[in-house]
């Protein structure tokens, strides 16, 4: 495979950069440094998720918030709502900000493909929104901020969820890591398993469902429609990781072993424990129709979708008990007229000229 390298002369460069076809681009340790030649598409897939994102754009603050300011303020929530709902804004604030860090510090670097690094770029400034999300509800509902984002300091099932993430990104940041031995091909693959099947994938499902049932009890709704459109983003984000782990995979025969797989499905394994018990945290005590067992069932039920995804047999057999989950990632965006010429208006408004 003939990349460009970084010591050739412009004129070089040029002739070479006529040469360069869709071929000859790889996902991971392509040479080609010097430029992001979108062009030619090789993986129109990863263009695909680019585009789409950039379709659903959204922002909090286009959302209103007074309904629930004044719901949040009275005495028609319980004590255990309140609990579910500080419970997730605290680990969402956090494991938002650990995704983001990980598509900067850790897998942008390694992909070396332009189209696949275009929608790291979206996605990462979707991470950006979602933590912008967490901190307009925490300032909408005048919270305790520090007790917000300091929560998976102090809150155990949140920790130990993001313990698990952060030592999968220390392992590719250490001095000298490389994605050219097989060794560290497979650490990076273990990465975006955990990132992506995992933190977007399982990690937070059980917080979407305990939030959007609020919205389905006319409860919280301006919560709801944010964390239904994180829902939609990160189920983009969830198909593109997938995606990118398996065309990994074909691009690199032999490079997902018997062994490789074995400690896949074993971190996800340990990962349905970790949310389950997070949803017990979250709601010792059942309440809106959702108990832990449902949550149980539920986690497992994702996890093994996930695992044929990735070309992996079953592990639960479970069913799922939400069914009308899958419907919140088709939601339509569009507002009524009204409403879309206000949000117009005041983003006209904000521009200084």
């Amino acid at each position: 495979m003939s990349c460009c390298n970084v010591s050739d002369t412009p004129a070089e460069l040029h002739d070479l950069s006529k040469r360069i076809n869709a071929e000859e681009k790889r996902l991971v340790n392509c040479k080609q440094v010097d430029v992001n030649q979108l062009m030619p598409l090789k993986y129109q897939w990863a263009w695909e998720y680019y585009l789409k994102g950039c379709a659903n754009h959204w922002m909090p603050n286009e959302v209103p918030m007074q309904s629930d300011i004044e719901l949040w303020k009275s005495t028609r929530l319980t004590k255990e709502e309140r609990h579910v709902i500080m419970r997730n804004l605290g680990f969402f604030s956090t494991a938002e900000s650990l995704v983001g860090n990980n598509i900067v510090l850790a897998i942008f670097k390694h992909i070396t493909n332009p189209e696949a690094r275009q929608y790291l770029l979206r996605q990462a400034f979707e991470e950006a929104i979602h933590t912008h999300t967490f901190q307009y509800i925490v300032e909408s509902l005048s919270l305790d901020q520090r007790e917000v984002f300091n929560m998976y300091h102090e809150v155990n099932s949140i920790n130990k969820k993001d313990s698990f993430e952060m030592k999968l990104t220390a392992e590719i940041m250490q001095d000298g890591f490389s994605t050219e031995t097989p060794e560290g091909l497979r650490t990076f693959l273990k990465n975006l398993v955990g990132f992506y099947v995992i933190m977007e994938g399982i990690f937070f499902y059980s917080g979407f469902v305990m939030l959007l049932s609020f919205k389905r009890q006319n409860k919280m709704i301006g919560i709801g429609q944010q964390f239904e459109y994180i829902m939609r983003d990160e189920s983009i984000h969830l198909n593109f990781g997938i995606d990118l782990i398996n065309g990994i995979r074909e691009e690199n025969p032999g490079i997902w072993t018997a062994e490789l797989e074995k400690e896949v499905r074993e971190m996800i394994l340990q990962a349905v424990e970790l949310e389950v018990a997070y949803a017990q945290d979250c709601m010792p005590r059942g309440i809106l129709g959702l108990n832990a067992t449902l949550f149980r069932d539920y986690v497992q039920y994702i996890a093994d979708r996930r695992l044929d995804r990735l070309n992996m047999s079953a592990q639960f057999g479970s069913k799922n008990p939400f069914p009308w989950m899958s419907e919140v990632t088709d939601l339509s965006k569009e507002q009524n007229f009204f409403e879309r010429k206000v949000t117009e208006y005041q983003k006209a408004a904000s521009l200084e000229w």
